[in-house]
């Protein structure tokens, strides 16, 4: 079992900037993922990150404005979103899972409690 807890979210204008931080509650050696959820819509893929680094994807939608990292020693997944749009708003949720990156919700083990995104016009 690993706990997941998110932080760094709030409110930015379009345009803007913010990092999120997800802290694991012990090393792990996972996958970890991010996704989002705005209100009335699925929860869907927003990018992932090998243990090692090694590999990362990222959805159509924020390629080339968001970037995922890692830092192992401190056992923490960022999620450093740039460009911000009103339609990344959403609660944004990080995962872990064993293996290879992935893209589907069902793939993911282990769920923070999310961290909420406002973006204004």
């Amino acid at each position: 079992q690993v706990q997941l807890v998110e932080s760094g979210g709030g409110l930015v204008q379009a345009g803007g900037s913010l990092r999120l931080s997800c802290a694991a509650s012990r090393r792990t050696f996972y996958t970890m993922g991010w996704f989002r959820q705005a209100p009335g819509k699925e929860r869907e893929f927003v990018g992932a990150i090998t243990w090692s680094a090694s590999s990362t994807i990222y959805a159509d939608s924020v390629k080339g404005r968001f970037t995922i990292s890692r830092d192992n020693a401190k056992n923490t997944v960022y999620l450093q979103m740039n460009s911000l749009e009103p339609e990344d708003t959403a609660l944004y949720y990080c995962a872990a899972r064993h293996g290879v990156v992935a893209r589907n919700v069902g793939d993911f083990d282990y769920w923070g409690q999310g961290s909420q995104v406002t973006v204004s016009s």
